[in-house]
């Protein structure tokens, strides 16, 4: 049975992906065909996704060779099936199967309809190919692919300027990331003499520490991947492609943010048996990652399109998603992935309706002076270190044993007392105890979904964290401060007017502190001209 399943798994991404190969005036003639085949290629996805996980329930992972080969290198076609594929699989195709669904009423009666529901589902037959991938040469494959079908749908309207251009910038920034990854599968192949996963990480973990394998080139390699993580998961500098992506319809924009983006940290856990062993991959990942949640969440308050809202948000999400697996916290890092998948899918299919709900909400009035929303604020801060505290304490047990378990905290109880203080400060015992009951679900929520994950992955993702350096406690320190000045600078403009420094901060987030131009003016030097009006 588990043969038989793997087997079908290895033949699901090529079936999708032959969908490619539909010539577009083919597909757009044939448009209730191609409606047809791509909701039920998108359907068997999701169903054969629902029996794998149940496989691996009853068999444990599996490590499948279908066919070998010896050219240009020894590699196998196959399936490296485990929790963490299980849960990747389950997700791709859930969100794949109803970006489907709103795509044949989004695009109904356009003419290029055919054209984009067979790049939908070829991409998402390439994002299943690298979950599902046996070894770092289908993994590559699979991200190129990835890459190659995101680029057709951002270009489905060629006769918007903006688009393409920002199309175009996406193509360099992830020309740039295979450039890395091959590099990474080159310098891995020469030192370890295979691309096999389980191969290489039983290699790694055989390493002496004093090797100049483990000492230089282990480190080397662990970077290089991480930095052709970043490229796709938009962080810091290599994130300006995401927000001027938005003209593209909106079933892409849901698609990339809650699908495609999350390749860079499926790459990280999948290859954390190797990163975990490299000081500098990690402080990478948590300084770069922290840096980029940072922007992102300051840069996302001053946005005035819905989209582009979102699209910070997702930077922010992603940098802090980075930021738990340079702590080595890679079952939360999972955790995190999956929660934003879905907020996001469901935020971006019904970025249309915003203006309808935001009409019917009801607005409390805030009766407050500045004496009492500063008591207020402190009285959140203790009730948010206490139900912060009982979460972990019933359902984690020791933070501090767990990977980046006190900062992780310490950004739970900031996040909970931003969700106490605006209730505290009205002076209702209704919403005060609302919110109370709130913070309490959110807490136990996070810490039970947390101890989960970490006992489904188990066996997918590395445990061992290298002792931690001086440098690597400074980079936590430094990212940990980070998270409080954002929380204090969003008190101290709730506590008073804004002076000329935050006026002027404001502007400049608008702008998004002015990071894109490097890569603005590398796309208009590649393409031979500048940016158009937005």
């Amino acid at each position: 049975m588990a043969v038989v399943q793997s087997s079908l798994m290895a033949a699901l991404p090529v079936m999708l992906l032959l969908f490619g190969g539909v010539p577009s005036n083919l597909a757009n003639r044939h448009a209730d065909l191609m409606r047809r085949c791509a909701l039920a290629a998108a359907s068997v996805a999701l169903l054969l996704s629902v029996i794998t996980g149940f496989v691996l329930l009853r068999s444990g992972p599996i490590d499948l060779a279908l066919a070998s080969f010896t050219w240009p290198i020894s590699f196998s076609f196959g399936v490296y099936l485990d929790s963490l594929s299980a849960v990747m699989l389950l997700l791709i195709s859930f969100v794949g199967v109803i970006i489907v669904r709103y795509s044949i009423r989004y695009l109904d009666r356009e003419q290029a309809q055919g054209r984009f529901l067979k790049w939908i589902v070829f991409t998402l037959g390439a994002v299943l190919s690298l979950v599902v991938s046996r070894n770092l040469l289908m993994l590559t494959a699979g991200w190129m692919m990835t890459s190659f079908g995101l680029h057709q749908l951002l270009t489905h309207y060629p006769d918007r300027s903006w688009a393409v251009w920002a199309a175009r910038k996406k193509f360099l920034i992830s020309r740039l990331g295979d450039v890395m990854l091959l590099s990474a599968l080159a310098m891995t192949y020469s030192c370890l003499g295979t691309v096999e996963y389980s191969e290489v990480f039983a290699a790694v973990q055989a390493l002496s520490p004093q090797s100049p394998l483990a000492s230089f080139w282990i480190p080397v390699i662990g970077s290089l991947y991480v930095l052709g993580a970043m490229t796709k998961s938009a962080q810091v500098p290599f994130h300006s492609w995401l927000p001027d992506t938005m003209e593209a319809p909106t079933p892409v924009s849901a698609l990339m943010h809650a699908g495609i983006i999350n390749a860079g940290g499926f790459l990280v856990l999948r290859l954390s048996p190797l990163i975990s062993l490299s000081h500098l991959a990690l402080d990478v990942l948590a300084l770069i990652g922290g840096f980029t949640a940072l922007m992102g969440a300051v840069v996302m308050l001053t946005q005035t399109s819905v989209k582009r809202q979102l699209a910070y948000s997702t930077m922010a999400q992603m940098g802090f998603m980075m930021f738990q697996c340079g702590l080595g916290a890679f079952s939360a890092a999972l955790l995190h992935i999956v929660a934003h998948s879905l907020y996001k899918a469901h935020a971006f299919l019904s970025s249309g309706s915003v203006l309808d709900t935001a009409s019917g909400m009801k607005v409390v009035g805030r009766n407050e002076t500045a004496t009492r929303s500063l008591v207020s604020l402190f009285v959140a801060i203790a009730a948010a270190l206490a139900i912060c505290a009982a979460g972990a304490s019933v359902l984690a047990g020791d933070l501090s044993a767990k990977p980046g378990g006190l900062i992780l905290a310490l950004v739970l109880t900031l996040a909970l007392t931003q969700l106490l203080w605006p209730a505290f400060s009205t002076g209702s015992m209704q919403l005060a105890g609302g919110s109370l009951l709130a913070a309490a679900a959110v807490s136990f929520s996070y810490y039970g979904a947390y101890t989960a994950t970490d006992f489904l992955l188990a066996s997918s993702v590395s445990h061992q964290k290298v002792s931690p350096s001086l440098f690597d406690s400074l980079v936590t320190a430094f990212v940990g401060a980070g998270f409080v000045a954002i929380f204090l600078l969003q008190a101290a403009t709730r506590l008073a007017a804004p002076g000329p420094l935050m006026q002027s901060l404001y502007v400049h987030a608008t702008h998004g502190f002015y990071l894109d131009i490097p890569a603005r003016r590398v796309t208009a030097w590649a393409w031979g001209h500048r940016a158009p009006t937005q």
